[in-house]
């Protein structure tokens, strides 16, 4: 028996916080190390976080990176411990996306990224080079900084894998995952069985699922240990999240998973296996003729035993091999929710405002964006009430209450929410008593004001300078006129909103007076697309929660709200006529937000937005033998 306990970190990576990224990292390994591992690995660039951009081609963040690795490789914790890090390595004036194979002060070795990630989100290309030669390796000679430390000029760089005294360990970094020819192919048949790999992947409806197949079938077929680990929260930019959920599969089987979305900054799985169980799997299946004939890859030699030893595997009590699981796949909806939750939170802590301002209309999408900041509050106290203190410490801050216990979402809401109907003359008197009772029933502070003022005195300033008054359509002016009169109404709003927000917190004496508060947009991904929309109104904000999420889905994550929570008034707005309320009441019902009045519905301008983003036949809409309706397979919607 050759049992091994290998652990993945989820890390949240901040950019540039080397210090913290350092702490994180060793809480990682102090955790990893407690749980009986001997092997570790973390996400993909965690030294200095994912999301530095253009910071990745300054020289000082590679200095401070290999000044993070030498306070690692100094940590007597790491003795008789494999540990595998991410960080930028500059070889021969080109810049590599890295991991790094090190013990206690000694560098085993350092593996370039061989397929750069470079569509849709990624720009990895603009930062680092692929290293284009494989199963080569050149001399890396290390900088001063951890060469005092390991007594090490050089050490091997390039397409090569760690044999070990009782194993063999390879590194395939995230993108490579998704290639055709991926390396653990090549590496699992030259007869490596531990795979390491290290993600920045960021949140997609059901991508999820697309990770655990291509791991499945990879690890299934050649047989295998597959260490995936991955980053969670918010990147640099806030424009994506990362979305955690590290797992370990040992030939096709998962072994352990961690949690999808989560507020913890560090969070260590660990499975035991028997090494026995890769190798009697790769004997019994067709994969031996291939494996003889692989090409030797470069091989750099470790000193470390990674399994146990018999005597201990014996007369150990808490020991136990890793059994079989299934993996948690949440529906879209818990996805939508829990991936807003976690990003306004971290979005929210690192900023260090006080809370949210929502211009709430009585709408549809700003109704939803209220909810994601109460999901937000939902999960922030299940949070604390788990014992997480970091969480209640972190809401203490943000809030000024020192001593601040919360006992319900609404007690986080009305700290860290404050929503505004802003009326005008046009107004109905049921938008405004909707947002009312919704802010109500979520705990926000509420305000009800009317701008007509404002707008009269724009109107006047435009009189002004052109000796003219706008009218209407039904009042007899043009087409022109008419949208230019609904427009000031709309921006004025975005004004308003944008002083409340942050004058908020000193109006109210709150602990944190004079901090602003982020405004929260309420524009949705189909309005965007087509181009329906009031530039500069409640489609302009601070940060975009529904930016990238459908109306089709916006409804269906409403209605799942009113059930799951039990908020019967959301059927109000489900039911509601949508219309901005910027025409005279003599005007009739208003159809300016109407799928006619647009010229699309939106199911069909998410079908758009299914095809601006992956390869999907215009037919494959209206397929009878398909039963999932449209809106349901969003396999490539990206979230922020």
């Amino acid at each position: 028996m050759s049992y091994i306990t290998v652990a993945a970190a989820t890390l949240t990576s901040v950019p540039l916080d080397f210090k913290g990224n350092l702490a994180r990292i060793l809480e990682s390994i102090k955790l990893a190390k407690e749980q009986g591992a001997k092997l570790r690995t973390g996400p993909e660039l965690e030294v200095p976080g994912y999301g530095c951009l253009d910071h990745h081609l300054e020289g000082d963040t590679f200095l401070h990176s290999w000044e993070v690795v030498a306070q690692i490789l100094n940590e007597p914790m790491i003795k008789d411990m494999l540990i595998d890090v991410g960080m930028g390595v500059r070889h021969r004036n080109v810049r590599y996306n890295c991991r790094v194979l090190l013990t206690y002060q000694h560098i085993y070795m350092i593996r370039p990224k061989m397929s750069l990630a470079n569509d849709g989100l990624y720009r990895e290309a603009r930062h680092f080079t692929a290293w284009s030669k494989p199963r080569t390796t050149e001399t890396y000679y290390l900088e001063k900084v951890v060469r005092d430390i390991t007594g090490q000029r050089s050490v091997p760089i390039g397409d090569v894998v760690l044999s070990t005294m009782d194993t063999s360990v390879g590194c395939e970094t995230c993108e490579e995952l998704f290639t055709p020819s991926n390396p653990s192919t090549y590496m699992g048949l030259n007869g490596v069985e531990v795979i390491l790999n290290s993600s920045a992947s960021h949140a997609e409806l059901r991508k999820l699922n697309t990770r655990l197949n291509l791991i499945q079938n990879c690890t299934r077929k050649l047989g295998g240990l597959y260490v995936y680990a991955n980053a969670t929260g918010v990147d640099g930019e806030a424009r994506m999240m990362f979305d955690g959920s590290s797992m370990i599969l040992c030939n096709g089987a998962v072994l352990g998973q961690s949690p999808q979305f989560s507020l913890k900054e560090v969070e260590v799985l660990t499975a035991t296996i028997d090494l026995e169980t890769i190798r009697s799997h790769r004997s019994s299946i067709s994969r031996n003729v291939q494996g003889a004939a692989q090409p030797d890859y470069p091989r750099v030699e470790c000193d470390l035993y990674l399994s146990r030893p018999a005597d201990e595997i014996f007369i150990s009590d808490t020991l136990h091999l890793s059994r079989e699981i299934q993996l948690n796949i949440p529906d879209p909806m818990q996805e939508i929710y829990m991936a807003e939750a976690v990003y306004l939170w971290q979005y929210l802590t690192r900023s260090n405002l006080g809370g949210f301002f929502i211009a709430l209309s009585g709408g549809l999408d700003s109704a939803s964006v209220s909810l994601f900041v109460y999901g937000m509050a939902k999960v922030v106290l299940q949070s604390v009430k788990s014992g997480d203190e970091r969480t209640l410490s972190e809401l203490r801050r943000i809030t000024g209450e020192k001593d601040l216990v919360p006992e319900t979402p609404q007690d986080i809401v009305s700290r860290l929410l404050h929503t505004c109907y802003m009326g005008t003359v046009n107004s109905g008197e049921h938008t405004r008593s909707r947002a009312k009772r919704l802010a109500a029933r979520i705990g926000a502070f509420h305000s009800d004001v009317n701008i007509d003022e404002t707008v009269s005195a724009h109107e006047a300033i435009i009189k002004q300078a052109m000796n003219f008054e706008p009218k209407f359509q039904v009042e007899g002016g043009s087409v022109a006129e008419n949208l230019a009169k609904q427009n000031i109404q709309a921006r004025n709003r975005m004004i308003v909103a944008y002083e409340l927000a942050q004058l908020s917190t000193t109006a109210r004496k709150l602990p944190r007076a004079g901090t602003s508060l982020l405004v929260l947009s309420s524009g949705n991904v189909d309005e965007a697309l087509r181009g329906y929309l009031t530039k500069y109104d409640c489609s302009s904000g601070d940060i975009a929660p529904l930016g990238s999420i459908s109306k089709s889905d916006a409804k269906s994550f409403l209605a799942w709200c009113r059930d799951t929570w039990d908020m019967p008034i959301i059927t109000e707005f489900l039911e509601a006529r949508p219309s901005a309320e910027l025409l005279p009441l003599s005007a009739g019902e208003q159809d300016d937000e109407s799928e006619s009045e647009m010229g699309f519905t939106y199911d069909e301008l998410s079908t758009f937005g299914i095809l601006r983003k992956v390869s999907l036949h215009p037919n494959h809409a209206s397929r009878n033998d398909d039963p999932e309706p449209i809106a349901k397979r969003r396999g490539k919607q990206q979230w922020f």
